[in-house]
């Protein structure tokens, strides 16, 4: 009874999986550093209420990445620090992010505008993590429906996607 158990979970989480979602493996990381914006994201407690959120990303010397996770949770700054790594050189758009010690997440690219790198999607190792990134705090409503039918087509619920207001961070 209890390997029935085990076989129904893993299926379950089998289907939730990104692992069938090809990652870009050639993302020039140093291309990609700099500050995103979050256009839209799944709803998750740690970002529960962060409007005007951005990532800004620069390596280190040792040839991480740091990350700086940031928003406004009700008129006041909410920070997130972390370290990402690359894991296997022969794909670097799959990613290891460390906002504590021991855990760490996946981080993978799974959609990139190649030739400018001006939006991004990225989610985790399962469908319950999905962020449309852009390098503009808004992206237009074609390009918008171009990202959201993307990730519908791998299987994501969208009608879980949370706009997020950029409101102080257009100039």
């Amino acid at each position: 009874m209890e390997g029935r158990e085990v076989i129904v979970m893993s299926r379950k989480s089998t289907k939730n999986s990104t692992k069938e979602i090809p990652v870009i493996c050639n993302v020039d990381l140093v291309r990609y550093l700099g500050r995103w914006h979050e256009i839209a994201r799944f709803p998750h407690v740690f970002e529960k209420g962060l409007d005007n959120v951005a990532a800004e990303y620069s390596l280190m010397g040792d040839g991480r990445i740091r990350v700086n996770n940031a928003g406004l949770k009700n008129g006041k700054e909410s920070a997130a620090k972390a370290v990402a790594w690359v894991p296997d050189e022969g794909c670097k758009g799959k990613l290891f992010v460390r906002f504590f010690w021991p855990f760490k997440s996946e981080y993978r690219i799974i959609k990139l505008d190649e030739k400018d790198y001006q939006f991004a999607v990225v989610t985790g190792n399962t469908k319950n993590y999905l962020w449309i990134l852009s390098r503009e705090p808004e992206i237009s409503d074609e390009l918008y429906k171009d990202l959201v039918a993307f990730v519908a087509s791998h299987g994501f619920d969208t009608s879980q996607i949370i706009k997020v207001n950029q409101n102080n961070n257009k100039s």
